[in-house]
């Protein structure tokens, strides 16, 4: 619930919570949301009014770094609140944070900085890609390292290399989301095939791998053609295409591939060494898959398949064979990175980075 940053200000807060009790809810807490203190006089005001316990009127002063959130709460003992209202104490021990002051600690005192360019189209509104900065920060913090985002927009690299060099000479790798429709991908396409060049670490997510897949078929192998037929349905080169099983369905839903899937890895690789794991499981979001019919060709100029379907019929993950990090995923790893457990190919797509 949000509190009103004027000193002893509670009246939006008095309302909120009387709008409430007119749906029959009465609040066991109320949190406020300052940029202050609050005095007691306002905590006590607002218990009063809003027929809640003094313990109960919660305060969250802005904080720089969202991490430190819970450190506040446990600070002003909601979790205790909490358990006593919903009666856990038999199966709640108390909270123990220690490990989490640890991180936040961590976290305002990072040694190192990167700059990790995030080549996408809904970059004027950063929140899309939320998961992925936050992924990002998790493992710059393994990394004790500081993550600087370079959000660039995917169209502007459209136009020619020049322009390119200028968007991505100064970063230390390069990531291209995931998405959906034909806006930048062009963009997106020249982006890799400028990493490729250059050696920079690059990591691509989803969309980011399927790209990575049409810009190899044009530049190293040479089908100019080449393209997803997601973009180009007349393409003669869909490296990148729909399932032959999937092609018949006309229900858009029932092609999409959602939710957890496994994955086996390949030895020798980028991935499994990240992993440390030879059977993964991931989380996906999409419609188009590698197209099969190419994989032999592709593979014989250097594309590595680092991770296949356990049935060997859908490719989850590429490399490449003479680069320092180059690794694209079909799946969304960034669903499941944590805090204190981030994703262990963005921990390694960051060192990477940081070695760059």
């Amino acid at each position: 619930m949000y509190f009103g940053s004027l000193f002893n200000y509670s009246k939006p807060t008095q309302h909120s919570v009387k709008e409430l009790r007119s749906y029959g809810i009465q609040p066991d807490a109320v949190v406020c949301r300052s940029d202050r203190q609050l005095t007691q006089e306002t905590k006590d005001k607002i218990a009063l009014f809003c027929d809640i316990e003094k313990e109960a009127v919660i305060q969250c002063v802005d904080a720089d770094y969202i991490y430190e959130v819970p450190l506040m709460f446990q600070k002003e003992k909601l979790a205790e609140i909490v358990i006593d209202k919903l009666d856990l104490h038999k199966r709640a021990g108390q909270p123990d944070l220690t490990e989490w002051k640890q991180m936040v600690t961590k976290i305002k005192n990072l040694q190192n900085e990167i700059t990790i360019a995030i080549v996408g189209k809904y970059v004027e509104l950063p929140d899309a890609y939320i998961s992925i900065n936050e992924a990002l920060k998790h493992a710059g913090l393994v990394n004790n390292t500081d993550i600087n985002i370079k959000w660039v927009y995917a169209e502007d690299l459209e136009e020619d290399n020049e322009v390119i060099d200028n968007y991505l000479k100064d970063v230390d790798g390069v990531l291209v989301p995931g998405g959906f429709g034909d806006r930048g991908i062009e963009g997106k396409i020249k982006a890799i095939n400028y990493v490729r060049n250059n050696n920079i670490p690059y990591f691509g997510l989803c969309l980011g791998m399927q790209c990575a897949v049409v810009e190899f078929a044009r530049n190293v192998i040479g089908l100019k053609d080449a393209n997803s037929s997601e973009f180009n349905s007349h393409t003669s080169d869909p490296v990148i295409d729909l399932m032959p099983e999937q092609k018949d369905i006309e229900n858009m839903g029932g092609t999409m591939r959602l939710g957890l899937y496994p994955c086996k890895m390949k030895e020798g690789t980028i991935s499994i060494d990240s992993y440390k794991e030879e059977i993964i499981y991931e989380r996906h979001r999409h419609r188009y898959e590698f197209n099969n019919e190419y994989r032999k060709l592709l593979s014989e100029e250097g594309m590595v398949y680092a991770g296949l379907s356990p049935d060997k019929k859908l490719v989850e993950i590429i490399e490449l064979k003479d680069h320092p990090w180059f690794v694209a995923v079909q799946f969304h790893p960034e669903f499941k990175s944590r805090p204190n457990r981030p994703h262990p190919l963005f921990v390694d797509f960051v060192k990477a980075s940081l070695n760059n």
